[in-house]
């Protein structure tokens, strides 16, 4: 496939914008650091480019002399072109370094003077090129780039290759790009060094699409068109960025079912093959192109009789892919496919969807060629076309049943029943349900302009507020327009009163005033016979109630279970299933809550409610965390976000679940950015319930870190927050244990013991038994700060065999660590064989990687322990148990590391303490403690 050259892709592109090729851009800059050479190679449009010029942007700036070379076709028949753009600005550096006869011919190839050639003067040339590249690394390293070096021209090509295999270790790079289109990348490699690296640019996903469109400035693209998109650019970066710049020049986008504007640029890359072609066969390639799986089969049934010989043609032009194996069709790219049909009139188009609409066995597909073939409003079209969406629906299929349902409105007259509204409001309600906020909330939009009618207005407000998420500021004014439209319908009003739960939850962070409504909804509900919203709003009850830590969480959730049961509610992420896992979890019931969760994911893939989807990924992810395996809990978490960020649905609640994950089993810095970004957006939103879980994940993502001074300032805001909701119940965020531990390493045992005792009480009355084992953990540590070294030992025993038997292996592991820290001082090295044992065992990768640390200098980090102070510190009566402790340590003229090794505190926090003790004595220095100890004055 042939691409002009001002279909280049931009020339910006830092390496930071190599997107989806982060890891192949490493191992090639890698190779180069190394001072190997690299050959990229892949299809036009791929990227090759993009990455070449951000490698030769990073690793040029190591090179002394970078030569550069970019061929084209319509000058590859000209010889040693390529060796002048490579060679020509540096022949007077290097010409004094050549033989006579050397430079004589390199002058000559350069600057066409003369007639120098292969035949005649090849090896005086091929030993110019080669002792050129010497003298050039002699002064320093040099790198050569060329981009497509497909079109070298086969003289430059054999010089460079000859060269290349003869440099050995002078510090020459070479970094080329090829594009292949499907042939072998060996042949070019006579051009590169014999240790080359062969690096492939496949198709980018289409989260990486949609991130390069973003960052390319094409913003705000449905999720339903960077899915088309992705398919119709077969995930090649050129041919999207092309697509989308035809969206941004279209003022009308196309509707759903319709196929993307495919600009003229692309359409130029196989029409000149299509001309090749007869009328018939092109007829065949167009019935191909409007089907959604074609095969000789479905084509002979459409009326095309001589699709065999026809598609045969089509394959000797490389428009088609064989398939030897199979009976389909398939286009040699998907974009060959969308450039035939958007080329086609429209009425060949509706031709074809009309053969197909008989011909086609799957009903769904045959109801939407029937409409594609349509024109105008027709009652039987729009009857078959809401059929074949419920049955999508039935099938798992929400983004299918959105688009047939749109279809169905269009072709729906005014006065039909239903309406056309009804089937938008249909359609608006699948989009949701497949994650395509942006449609849903396009449709509802338009859905308010259209109509008058109360119960569509009210469906259509509800629609614009599910799309708002947990962002519900920005929808605040849209609920006294909804509960105007509802009047004293109490199914509508139900509806309005349900989301005000969700308003006075995320908005307002007032947990009482949530029950309230969720109860006022479920009433109105169950009185307008509505058992849909009742169960969800029973449901919503039990799990406010569940955070609160109130009594009647248990018996909310046995309502919210009983039959009737609707199957939309069982498996939805705010439904009764949802609130019993929730309740398990925090009681200690991993087990259990782990085949409850899994059991959901599983039922709503089966439906393709990517909405639940992202919750209960979580929830699986959520339950591997607390069961110690890391590496699965990372990688659930990961899908879980990658899945949030696709479709907009819970990024935040994602961002802080993988920001957890990523501290146990990941790495802590990419923990700290997600944390921070999580708090942005939910204070951006206004949602105060995942402020307090975005700060709770950087809390402890700090104290991973070793940022004592730092995890204590983000959960003590976590401990205002939640008190100021109303939240109870320490099984909700787990984060007291954090607090208290961050505490006790900054030398506020008060504060510490305050956090232990007041979160106790609370989990006492609540009987959650994961909770008090963590707290006897932090109280252990209390306890060795104090110097009761034995009854901190014998009860860091006892929690971590409680959290082992209760399946909390992280949990665990971190009790043996903090158990091993403290008796580290008579153990050695060894004591620390317990906690790496189960750190590795969890793949809790940053947390092992603190045990190898200690075991390494025998006793790094070990629990707090007193310190005896000396006799001259006995009149310091005014600094605070852990500034005490490290005068004294510095008395003994232990350095900042060995305080903060001996108190389980960090560098930082010694900083900070010492500074304390400065300004409390007056004094300036550490030479001024020793001088005061030693009841010296200080001047």
């Amino acid at each position: 496939m042939t691409v002009r050259r001002d279909f280049k892709e931009p020339a910006r592109c830092r390496p930071d914008q190599v997107i989806g090729r982060e890891e192949l851009f490493t191992a090639a800059r890698d190779q180069l650091a190394r001072g190997g050479s690299v050959l990229l190679h892949g299809p036009a449009g791929i990227g090759k480019s993009t990455v070449l010029r951000a490698l030769a942007g990073e690793c040029g700036a190591t090179a002394r002399t970078v030569l550069r070379c970019s061929p084209t076709e319509s000058e590859s028949h000209l010889p040693f072109l390529a060796l002048a753009d490579l060679l020509g600005l540096v022949l007077d550096e290097v010409s004094d370094r050549l033989p006579a006869a050397q430079l004589t011919a390199l002058e000559a190839a350069l600057t066409g003077r003369g007639e120098s050639t292969l035949q005649r003067d090849g090896l005086a040339l091929r030993l110019a090129v080669l002792s050129a590249l010497r003298a050039l690394a002699d002064a320093g390293p040099v790198l050569v780039v060329a981009d497509d070096l497909q079109w070298l021209d086969p003289a430059s090509a054999e010089l460079l290759g000859f060269a290349a295999r003869r440099l050995g270790d002078t510090p020459v790079r070479m970094l080329f790009a090829v594009r292949t289109d499907g042939e072998e990348y060996d042949r070019h490699l006579r051009a590169s060094p014999p240790d080359t690296l062969a690096v492939r640019l496949g198709p980018l996903s289409r989260a990486q699409m949609s991130t390069l469109l973003e960052n390319r400035g094409y913003t705000g693209l449905p999720r339903s068109t960077v899915r088309d998109i992705h398919r119709t650019s077969g995930g090649n970066a050129l041919f999207a960025l092309e697509l989308g710049r035809a969206l941004a020049e279209n003022a009308t986008p196309p509707r759903p079912g319709e196929p993307l504007p495919v600009p003229t640029s692309l359409r130029a890359l196989v029409l000149n093959r299509l001309e090749m072609l007869s009328d018939q066969a092109r007829r065949t390639l167009l019935v191909a192109s409007a089907g959604a799986r074609p095969t000789l089969a479905l084509l002979h049934a459409a009326g095309r009789d001589d699709a065999e010989a026809e598609t045969a043609q089509a394959a000797e032009l490389g428009l088609l892919a064989t398939e030897p194996e199979g009976p389909a069709v398939r286009f040699a790219h998907p974009m060959i496919s969308a450039a035939l049909y958007a080329e086609a009139p429209a009425q060949e188009r509706r031709a074809a969807h009309a053969a197909l609409s008989t011909a086609a066995s799957d009903p769904i597909e045959r109801a939407r060629h029937l409409a594609l073939a349509t024109t105008g409003t027709d009652p039987e079209v729009a009857a078959r076309l809401a059929e074949a969406a419920a049955l999508a629906r039935d099938r798992g299929a929400p983004s299918v049943a959105a688009q047939l349902s749109l279809l169905a409105a269009r072709h729906t007259p005014a006065d039909g029943t239903p309406s056309p509204d009804a089937l938008r409001l249909a359609a608006t309600e699948d989009a949701i349900t497949a994650g395509e906020l942006d449609l849903a909330r396009d449709i509802a939009r338009e859905v308010l302009a259209r109509t008058a009618v109360p119960a569509e207005r009210v469906r259509a407000w509800i629609a614009v507020i599910e799309t708002a998420g947990h962002a519900m500021t920005e929808v605040d004014s849209i609920f006294p327009q909804a509960l105007a439209d509802a009047g004293e319908d109490p199914k509508l009003l139900a509806l309005v009163h349900y989301q005000l739960t969700w308003r006075a939850l995320l908005v307002e962070g007032d947990f009482d005033e949530a029950r309230e409504e969720a109860g006022y909804a479920a009433e109105l509900a169950a009185r307008a016979g509505d058992r849909y919203t009742e169960l969800l709003a029973l449901a919503l009850k039990a799990q406010i109630e569940t955070l609160m830590g109130h009594p009647d969480a248990p018996a909310t959730i046995r309502r919210a279970l009983e039959e009737p049961q609707d199957p939309r509610v069982a498996c939805h992420h705010n439904g009764a299933g949802y609130s019993r896992f929730r309740w398990l979890i925090m009681s200690d019931q991993l087990p259990e809550a782990r085949a409850a969760v899994t059991a959901l994911l599983r039922e709503v893939r089966r439906h393709g409610w990517v909405e639940s989807e992202v919750h209960f990924l979580r929830g699986v992810a959520e339950t591997e965390l607390h069961s110690g395996h890391c590496g699965r809990a990372l990688d659930l978490a990961r899908e879980s976000l990658r899945l949030a960020r696709d479709t907009g649905i819970g990024e935040v609640a994602s961002a802080v679940l993988t920001s957890l994950a990523e501290a146990a089993g990941g790495e802590v810095e990419r923990a700290l950015t997600l944390a921070r970004e999580a708090m942005e957006h939910a204070e951006e939103d206004g949602d105060q319930m995942y402020v307090s879980r975005a700060l709770a994940a950087l809390g402890h993502a700090q104290l991973v870190a070793g940022d004592t001074e730092a995890a204590v300032r983000s959960l003590r805001r976590v401990r205002e927050v939640e008190q100021g909701l109303g939240i109870t119940d320490p099984a909700r965020g787990r984060w007291h244990g954090d607090l208290a531990e961050a505490l006790v390493r900054g030398g506020e045992i008060a504060e510490a013991q305050d956090v232990i005792d007041v979160t106790r009480e609370q989990a006492l009355r609540l009987d959650r038994e994961s909770v008090l084992a963590v707290l006897d953990r932090a109280q252990a540590l209390v306890r060795a700060a104090r110097g009761d070294r034995d009854a901190a030992v014998a009860q860091l025993t006892s929690a971590q065999d409680r959290l082992g038997k209760l399946g909390y292996g992280l949990e665990e592991a971190r009790a043996a660590f903090a158990l091993a820290q403290l008796r580290s001082g008579a153990a050695g090295p060894t004591s620390y064989d317990e906690p790496a044992r189960l750190f590795r065992r969890c793949r809790a990768l940053p947390w092992l990687r603190r045990v190898e640390a200690a075991a390494a200098v025998g006793a790094v980090e070990p629990a707090p322990a007193p310190v005896v102070a000396p006799d001259g510190l006995d009149g310091l009566d005014g600094l605070a148990s852990m500034e005490r402790q490290v005068a004294a340590l510095v008395m003994e003229g232990a350095t900042n590391r060995e305080i903060a090794a001996r108190l389980f505190i960090s560098v930082k926090t010694v900083e900070a303490t010492l500074t304390r003790v400065y300004r409390k004595l007056g004094i300036r220095s550490r030479v001024d403690i020793v001088r005061l100890a030693a009841g010296r004055r200080t001047t």
